[in-house]
């Protein structure tokens, strides 16, 4: 196993983002409701099982033992759900032999995650996202990281470093500027936004972020910044276009008509959006012809990776990471933290 692959599953801060060699999300949607449906209920009464089936009473008995939302359990599920009835009362006879069993294969990945967390310190948030993730992890998979572990914790603790607040230099860079951005200047609260046309996960923090702009208005600061991804290969014109549209005063209308057509950002298309929203259009023509504003978002996205910006979508609030930007609710409780409300 790669460590791409290994840190791509276990170290990222941002729980989805566009990264080189990423897909789309319908797998996730896919599992989230097999998950779902393969979950046993809990008996709120008596805390007893409330299984159907020997198997499914096997099945539940054993996911105490692993976290219930685990490729691990998931794996048990699938396992008991093809054993015949007596099997799994046999082993429903003789259960603690089985959990002895598990509790010893996930031995590796509890001492992966002490020995990480002593690296990178106990009290940060990437120990605590390590906690997080390991617990949903199979036995081998956390084998394969303590093989690789010298460059897993340099990597872990570059994050770490990255997640790390901005100085007063570094959030001033990145909140100025004449891109895209709304509320006054002096707000309590400033939201920057680093952001991917191209992007699906955008899209979803696009959708998270204007939630936010509607319930808070002018008591935060939104600035939207550039940084269209190499391997995106219409994301840095659609960036263009998106300024093309911001110097006509209609940003943030284009901003939400490239994230409703992320498969349509070819030239044409880009010109359609722009004569739908009623731009000049020899005006917008002109200034993708001369690739008027093809600086600014390569400016934008050097500014973006002097504060360790490697992935979209990323926030900052107030100069910290935002760790979930896709999510309206997470980003508000932060917001009403810095607003003291």
């Amino acid at each position: 196993m790669k460590l791409s692959f290994i840190v791509l599953c276990c170290a990222l801060v941002l729980p989805l983002g566009c990264k080189k060699g990423q897909g789309g999300d319908k797998s996730s949607k896919s599992e989230s409701k097999a998950k779902e449906g393969a979950t046993a209920k809990d008996d709120k009464d008596d805390g007893k099982s409330t299984a159907g089936t020997p198997c499914e009473a096997y099945a539940e008995k054993l996911c105490e033992v692993v976290d219930e939302k685990s490729r691990t359990c998931q794996s048990v599920k699938t396992v008991t759900g093809l054993m015949p009835e007596k099997a799994c009362k046999a082993g429903m006879a003789d259960i603690e032999f089985s959990k002895k069993k598990l509790e010893e294969k996930r031995k590796t990945c509890d001492e992966l995650v002490e020995k990480l967390c002593a690296d990178i310190g106990p009290d940060t948030k990437t120990c605590d996202m390590v906690k997080n993730q390991t617990s949903k992890f199979p036995p081998e998979r956390c084998e394969s990281m303590m093989k690789q572990y010298p460059r897993l914790v340099e990597d872990l603790k570059r994050r770490e470093a990255a997640n790390k607040p901005l100085d007063a230099e570094q959030q001033k860079l990145i909140a100025s500027g004449d891109g895209p951005a709304t509320g006054p200047a002096d707000a309590k609260v400033t939201l920057v936004e680093f952001s991917d046309f191209e992007c699906p996960y955008c899209s979803r923090a696009a959708n998270a972020v204007n939630e936010v702009k509607k319930k808070y208005g002018d008591k935060i600061r939104l600035v939207f910044k550039q940084f269209p991804l190499s391997f995106h290969k219409n994301a840095h014109l659609a960036s263009q276009a998106a300024l093309a549209a911001n110097e006509q005063g209609k940003f943030w209308e284009y901003h939400d008509k490239l994230f409703e057509n992320q498969r349509a950002l070819k030239r044409p298309e880009l010109e359609k959006y722009a004569k739908e929203l009623g731009l000049n259009l020899p005006k917008f023509k002109k200034a993708l012809d001369t690739e008027k504003y093809k600086k600014q978002v390569d400016d934008e996205i050097e500014q973006g990776k002097k504060v360790h910006v490697s992935g979209t979508p990323t926030l900052f609030l107030n100069g910290e990471r935002v760790q979930n930007p896709t999510d309206a609710e997470a980003i508000g409780k932060e917001i009403d933290k810095k607003l003291g409300s």
